[in-house]
């Protein structure tokens, strides 16, 4: 039987416990902090992320693994006795990532390296990973475990909303005058994955009414559909998400394991402290 490794990027939002579980290998988002560079969940956490962007007051850029640190990874994995490496990249609509990996695997041997667009961000790419490496550790076949994983993003849902849009100002991509008449309306945007990418939803008035928005949202899917898998995101809250799981006690029939990931430093930089949302798979 042949060994088939996962790859995928910190992107994907996946918890280390549950990569070492299912033998996932992530990939490092870099974070540049002018000349400083640091890479997520090697030597850059989101706490240790926003405690510099408050000190500092200013937004680090991101940047996608090079084809060479793919490469590395790739042959370090075939070490290890892979007959094989499939690797799910973060959408290729927000990073250069997946443009990177495959110029990697044109350095390997045809059907040795698969890379695929996962077309998707944070759980709902993490969630196509987990898949893939289960199936993977059941002894599915390539072909199998890509489909496993692409039907896994057909059915899958992630709502969330942002506290504020104090850090969508520092990126440019709301103006300041904008986010600060926003913040004092108290108007919260609601987002979901769209078009392969984070896109705002819809937007609501004060945190009480954007957690209870994204219920809705959920329960209108939840309604028709079982629940698989369920996650709740969030960007350094914690506790907040322990709440909000208190909240959907008898609104959502929730799976007996839930999973609390952090969005993680290469994504959360784009949206700030503070968010907070779940992420969840519904049956076929």
């Amino acid at each position: 039987m042949k060994t088939i490794r996962i790859l995928t990027d910190t992107d994907s939002s996946i918890p280390p416990e549950i990569c070492k579980e299912l033998k996932i290998t992530q990939v490092p988002i870099s974070i540049h902090f002018g000349e400083d560079t640091y890479e997520t969940g090697v030597d850059m956490n989101e706490t240790e992320l926003f405690q510099r962007v408050d000190q500092e007051d200013v937004l680090p850029t991101t940047s996608a693994p090079s084809p060479g640190k793919f490469e590395e990874i790739f042959k370090a994995i075939f070490a290890e006795g892979a007959d094989e490496v499939i690797c799910f990249c973060v959408s290729s609509e927000v990073s250069a990532t997946y443009a990177a990996a495959k110029t990697a695997s044109q350095n390997f041997p045809e059907g040795k390296v698969h890379v695929i667009d996962s077309r998707s961000l944070s759980m709902g790419q993490g969630f196509m990973v987990i898949a893939a490496a289960e199936a993977a550790l059941k002894g599915a076949s390539t072909q199998e475990i890509i489909e496993i994983a692409k039907s896994t993003a057909q059915r899958t849902y992630l709502y969330a909303y942002l506290p504020t849009l104090k850090y969508l100002a520092m990126s440019g991509r709301v103006g300041h005058i904008a986010a600060g008449m926003a913040d004092i309306l108290n108007v919260k945007p609601i987002l979901t994955i769209q078009n392969g990418k984070l896109e705002l939803l819809e937007k609501v008035r004060t945190p009480k009414k954007a957690q209870k928005r994204i219920i809705e949202l959920g329960k209108q899917i939840s309604d028709t559909k079982d629940i698989e898998r369920f996650c709740f995101v969030h960007v350094i809250a914690l506790e907040a998400a322990k709440e909000l799981e208190k909240q959907l006690q008898g609104i959502f029939p929730l799976p007996e394991k839930i999973i609390y990931a952090e969005l993680s430093a290469g994504l959360s930089v784009h949206a700030g402290a503070g968010m907070l949302g779940f992420a969840f798979v519904v049956s076929e």
